[in-house]
């Protein structure tokens, strides 16, 4: 743990050089994960993280150092590396630290980290044995993981708090093959909860169902017909698309700096009518959510576009000074070996009016992505390119057959004002989200939509 006075000590060490602002992140992190493949524990690990990170800014100019010594002198060494770096005029005197009570929105039944190994194996199993059912299933990999993350924030501007976070995640994995060519399908649910997470939200036998359905549908499919089209994306995990393509674009991170398509378009109608999208990280137990950021800042609920119009970007402590504008709650980070920044939480198309039957039965011809795989974007230009992981042909509003190698191209500027109908059913989807400041879990999802003409990639 992080005692008051020596993060006091601490950050007035940092500040010696004269930087404006300085903070320290203390984390001590239990993870737990088990991995079964084709019906036989592969392994099973228990590791420990711990250490803390020292940032000192001076204006627009941010320090970070970090170190695994969290000992007084280890700590006041970091903070004397850190302000190394900082050479200005006049100094900064801390505020003297406040204790402030961290309400918690997110209540744990039972902590995994006291649970059995014993227990967790049987889910493996579980789902083992449901993938045996498909004969087409030539290999199976089922893995489960937890982690309790304790830490600890101080900075110069009087805050002194801390935080628990709780994850559990299970994921399945399924390879159907005919002899000749092999399809895989997945499934990886997860949220911020204890062991009670498989008595609220995960059946290990419907995970296993799920992408091993997936794995033998697009073993028989044939291949997608490129071209430009009308595509459905459906709920869940088709959220990755404006997570990818649109949510990057909308971080201070891209946008401090004008490495943003969306950069001073604040108020400005950026994508169609029908569109809502937030970053919530406020919604209980969910997989992106938190009580605090990774600043100690509360977290928040988000609107970033309403009825098409740009109401808000995420941003951070350092950039918040870059923009001249208020933090959001939205500096994360991986670890402690890892500066914070902007960063989405559970981000997701708000739902519409839309029926689902009528989304598809008035497409015409086009394609029904049901579920997302990876894909790369490029957020100075919104430009992207995903894999459809499985999707279906569309013929004059009908679902003729399943179709794979399909892959969805675009600009995210584009596609938002091409959405013309949004369903009334979100759903949410759980990954892992890279960048600057390392991975973190986020929350993908939107309710069905439909994008009026598209870039579909196949044959």
């Amino acid at each position: 743990m992080l005692k008051q006075d020596v993060a006091q000590a601490v950050i007035a060490e940092a500040l010696k050089t004269g930087g404006d602002f300085a903070e320290i992140f203390l984390e001590d992190r239990l993870n737990h994960d088990m991995m079964m493949l084709s019906g036989k524990v592969e392994s099973v690990n228990s590791r420990r993280l711990h250490g803390a990170g020292v940032r000192v800014f001076n204006g627009f100019q941010g320090v970070y150092v970090y170190t695994n010594d969290t000992s007084k002198e280890g700590l006041l060494a970091c903070a004397k590396r850190a302000a190394s770096a900082i050479k200005a005029q006049s100094g900064y005197t801390a505020k003297p630290l406040m204790w402030q009570e961290t309400p918690n929105i997110h209540f744990i039944k039972e902590m995994p980290d006291t649970v059995k190994s014993a227990r967790k194996v049987e889910k493996l199993k579980a789902a083992d044995a449901k993938l045996k059912e498909y004969q087409e299933v030539v290999q199976a990999r089922v893995g489960y993981t937890d982690s309790v993350q304790r830490v600890w924030i101080a900075n110069s501007e009087g805050l002194f708090t801390t935080d628990t976070r709780v994850y559990s995640r299970f994921m399945v994995g399924a390879i159907a093959s005919n002899g000749t060519e092999n399809q895989t399908g997945s499934f990886a649910p997860g949220a911020m909860q204890g062991f009670e997470i498989f008595d609220t939200r995960i059946d290990p036998e419907a995970v296993a169902k799920q992408a091993a359905d997936q794995a033998v549908t697009m073993l028989h499919a044939p291949m997608c017909p490129g071209g430009v089209m009308p595509v459905v994306i459906d709920n869940g995990f088709g959220g990755v698309v404006f997570h990818e393509a649109c949510g990057h674009s909308l971080e201070a991170t891209a946008v401090a700096p004008g490495n943003s398509e969306f950069a001073g378009k604040l108020g400005q109608k950026i994508a169609a009518d029908c569109v809502t999208a937030i970053d919530d990280g406020t919604m209980a137990n969910e997989w992106g959510s938190e009580n605090i950021d990774d600043e100690g800042t509360p977290t928040t609920r988000l609107v970033l576009i309403e009825n098409g119009i740009l109401k808000n970007y995420m941003i951070d402590k350092l950039n918040a000074r870059r923009m001249n504008m208020p933090v959001t709650g939205s500096g994360r980070r991986q670890g402690y070996m890892f500066a914070p920044t902007s960063r989405m939480r559970n981000t997701f198309i708000a739902p519409g009016n839309d029926d689902n039957e009528e989304i598809i039965a008035s497409m015409g011809d086009g394609l029904y992505a049901k579920s997302m795989g990876g894909g790369s974007v490029e957020p100075s230009t919104g430009k992207f390119n995903f894999s459809v992981s499985e999707g279906y042909l569309v013929k004059d509003g009908k679902i003729v057959h399943p179709v794979r190698g399909a892959s969805l191209i675009g600009r995210g500027s584009e596609i938002l004002l091409k959405i013309d109908r949004v369903g009334k059913d979100m759903q949410m989807g759980q990954g892992m989200c890279g960048s600057q400041s390392g991975s973190v879990p986020t929350n993908v999802g939107q309710p069905m939509i439909r994008v009026s003409s598209m870039t579909v990639g196949g044959r």
